[in-house]
């Protein structure tokens, strides 16, 4: 696991938003859900104290890794980047050797993976496998399920 986590303001702002929302919103909610379940009376054979027990717990879990990923954050200026290679924030237009498909990636951090638009994470194996080479080179990217061959056809930044 690496020491940081990069990102995007936008991602960091994202994921702030949320862990304040957890924080303000949702675990009051839970703790009120836990108190009104205790006052039912005998603990042990209460679903609900304990149902409600269990999603303060997640609610906790979730706090705790957002906390965790926000202090090793590492917000990425893509405009400094050289434009000519794959770095953070790049978008990606490839086409797969094995099937002639084409497919666009765009490299993001945590708080942004959105696998439908294809924001993939820069972390990821796939990310990693794209990282540093140029429009033109072809790629071979070992992955959980195989190797995927990819040429990279064009590279482009939104900002």
């Amino acid at each position: 696991m690496a020491d940081f986590i990069p990102m995007s303001r936008a991602g960091y702002e994202k994921l702030m938003a949320e862990l304040k929302h957890l924080e303000e919103v949702e675990m009051p909610r839970a703790a009120e859900r836990v108190a009104e379940a205790r006052a039912q009376g005998d603990l042990r054979e209460n679903a609900e104290y304990h149902g409600a027990r269990e999603t303060q717990g997640m609610i906790q879990a979730k706090i705790n890794l957002l906390r965790d990923k926000l202090s090793r954050a590492h917000i990425v200026e893509t405009a400094s980047m050289p434009r000519d290679e794959v770095r953070f924030g790049a978008t990606v237009r490839v086409r797969d050797l094995d099937f002639g498909e084409e497919e666009e990636f765009t490299l993001v951090g945590d708080g942004e993976v959105d696998c439908d638009r294809g924001h993939i994470l820069v972390t990821s194996p796939l990310g990693q496998g794209l990282l540093g080479h140029k429009a033109g080179e072809r790629v071979e990217i070992a992955v959980p399920r195989g190797t995927l061959r990819f040429e990279i056809l064009e590279i482009r930044y939104e900002q």
